[in-house]
């Protein structure tokens, strides 16, 4: 544990509180970056994503904003897919690429991201047939791999499916990143005493109040009017620097 890394959890939970996400992704990386055996990385991080975003679900629900009966068909697949990833062993070299690879998309996604327009409160969201129950199912896998709540990856579904008012998806993507991160913290936990290696993580724990602390700085620069777009590109700038680092460390794993 280095200073260094303890500051960049806190302001990596700030940044992504601040924007409505988690920063499962950008834990993992952090601590691949670091040295930290990357068998314990998605339990660190996904405890880091419950402790950031358990507030903004909370605070959401309290706004009336938070549609959970049209979020159940993502949450129906998505929940045991979580679980199962959480569970399934992965090689250091697919674990760097996959994480490399959802970084990059989160980068992308927050750097070209535009406002999006209301929903009307009189219309319906758009049917969308058996598109939740894959939708979830996948980003749920994906998120019980390697550690990361899968809200980046719910947003802009939900946006293109017109699926409810920009504060109802905020809401929505909080409460899949926090579900999803305990379904995968349960299989990752379960892995690692499998293995007898969860012992490993516990000189982590100083991280935890921290990403608390960053958090709620992030959620209170939220209800200050701060401009989301700005908090967005200063994180995808950080984004960017981590996942080039990530998918060069991985695709020379692959040649190697």
């Amino acid at each position: 544990m280095t200073i260094a890394l303890g500051f960049f959890f806190f302001l990596t939970a700030a940044l992504y509180a601040a924007v409505g996400f988690g920063g499962g992704s950008t834990y993992n990386a952090l601590l691949i970056l670091h040295g930290t055996d990357y068998r314990i990385l998605p339990a660190i991080a996904l405890v880091c994503n419950i402790l950031v975003v358990a507030g903004g679900v909370v605070r959401f629900h309290l706004a009336g904003q938070l549609a959970f009966r049209r979020l159940v068909p993502f949450l129906v697949t998505s929940i045991p897919a979580a679980w199962l990833g959480g569970r399934l062993p992965v090689s250091e070299t697919l674990f760097v690429n996959l994480l490399g690879a959802a970084l990059l998309i989160s980068c992308l996604y927050l750097a070209f991201e535009r406002p999006q327009e209301a929903l009307p409160e009189t219309s319906a969201p758009r049917s969308a047939g058996l598109t939740p129950f894959m939708v979830g199912g996948g980003i749920g896998l994906l998120s019980g791999l390697v550690g990361v709540g899968g809200g980046i990856f719910l947003a802009p579904v939900l946006y293109f499916m017109k699926w409810g008012t920009p504060q109802q998806i905020a809401a929505a993507s909080s409460l899949f990143i926090l579900v999803n991160s305990v379904s995968g913290l349960t299989g990752q936990m379960m892995k690692l005493q499998d293995t007898d290696i969860l012992h490993l993580a516990a000189p982590y724990w100083i991280l935890f109040p921290l990403v608390i602390a960053g958090g709620q700085i992030g959620s209170w620069m939220a209800s200050r009017k701060l401009q989301p777009q700005i908090v967005k590109r200063l994180t995808a700038i950080l984004l960017l620097y981590v996942a080039a680092r990530l998918l060069y460390d991985g695709l020379s794993r692959l040649l190697t």
